[in-house]
């Protein structure tokens, strides 16, 4: 068992990252020939869902671990576990990431390790940092503390700065084929063969997007609902009443994501304040909470904000899967397809439009994704991009 176990159909990435865990270990043993393929800083791309974030964090167990990973002792599980002391687990919890929150990761990234082998910074979605924010990352980056390890997560290279990327190693993760989807679910998950297999095609290689469709009815749910809204698009009415039902499904997906959320942040942070608690000096403690509580209150509504911006890029990424397998439909291409339950609808649509109807189709939904990225209100967007569908 190794902590690259769980990077699924990213054989070729865990063997890159299993040699520098060993060359890490070469440069600390002070063999600096070996520890030539070990580098301060490194990122991690890949579409969602190809498990970026995971390969950084198995890479900073393999870091901590004298034995590279070995998956079973105690610097693994606190790794995995996000409780390491010298693994700093940064993941903006807003649509940005500031740059005063930025000084203050350089600053704790540049003491010593307390007990590990290296200071890891591991951060997750690092596209989200400001351009201030950019510019002070630079410096720790290009000039980190001798055993300072810098993991940084982004969809693509492009989504930084130049003079960061060039600083960094790149590890490129790619898609899982459907296969090793499917394996993951079975036997991780204990999810039957049948149902993974569905999962698995309808997420197109996504393992987290999968998984909740194994396990959420409520999920499958509002992707089929989603799935036949092309087919009803017959009119302006019907377009109007399409676009309120998928920002109806959106928010109802991401208020049940942030209020459960919410409540145990709450709950914890009060009893950690002494809420309940009798004796001298609590009721105190109690007042003194109110500054805390409205601190996590406004991170919470920035989450959420977060939050409802992915519930929408999931609802509009299955339909972009929708409209390419109508294309594929079209073209007789033999790729899997990620809708095939709503064949009917697919080849209805197929043969009453052209290709190039299509592919207007599919630059209207990234049109969408674009406009509410920009702040425009959803409901406008999405009422724009079913007329858009309609219209071809």
């Amino acid at each position: 068992m190794s902590v690259f176990d769980d990077l699924v159909g990213q054989e070729a990435v865990a063997g890159g990252l299993r040699a520098a865990a060993a060359a890490a270990s070469a440069l600390l043993a002070g063999d600096e020939a070996a520890g030539k393929r070990m580098t301060h800083a490194w990122l991690f791309t890949g579409p969602p869902g190809s498990g970026r974030s995971e390969a950084a964090r198995a890479f900073a167990a393999a870091l901590q671990c004298p034995d590279g990973g070995c998956g079973h002792c105690t610097s693994c599980h606190q790794v995995l576990g996000g409780t390491h002391a010298d693994v700093l687990y940064v993941r903006p919890s807003g649509l940005s990431f500031g740059v005063d929150s930025t000084r203050d990761l350089v600053l704790r990234s540049a003491s010593r390790p307390t007990g590990g082998r290296f200071r890891v910074v591991l951060f997750e979605d690092a596209d989200r940092a400001t351009e201030a924010a950019s510019n002070a990352l630079l410096k720790a980056v290009e000039e980190p503390a001798p055993r300072t390890v810098w993991l940084l997560c982004t969809p693509t290279a492009e989504d930084m700065l130049v003079t960061i990327r060039s600083r960094c190693r790149q590890v490129v993760l790619r898609t899982p084929p459907t296969r090793a989807v499917v394996d993951a679910l079975v036997n991780r998950d204990g999810i039957d063969p049948a149902t993974a297999d569905e999962a698995a095609r309808s997420a197109a290689g996504r393992l987290d997007r999968a998984r909740r469709l194994a396990i959420d009815d409520e999920a499958r749910r509002r992707r089929s609902e989603i799935l036949a809204m092309p087919a009803r698009l017959d009119g302006t009415g019907a377009c109007v009443t399409a676009a309120a039902r998928l920002y109806e499904l959106a928010e109802a997906e991401a208020k049940a994501t942030t209020s459960a959320l919410d409540e145990t942040e709450k709950a914890d942070m009060k009893a950690a304040f002494g809420e309940g608690a009798t004796g001298k000096g609590v009721a105190k403690a109690v007042r003194g909470a109110a500054g805390a509580l409205k601190d996590l209150e406004e991170r919470q509504k920035r989450r959420a904000t977060r939050l409802k911006r992915d519930s929408y890029d999931t609802a509009l990424t299955d339909l972009l899967l929708f409209y390419r397998d109508v294309l594929a439909v079209q073209f007789g291409s033999g790729v899997e397809l990620s809708t095939g339950a709503n064949r009917a609808d697919l080849e209805r649509i197929a043969r009453s439009s052209a290709p190039e109807a299509t592919l207007r189709r599919i630059d209207a939904i990234m049109r969408c994704r674009a406009r509410i990225d920009a702040n425009v209100h959803p409901q406008i967007a999405l009422e724009a991009m079913t007329s858009a569908l309609y219209q071809g």
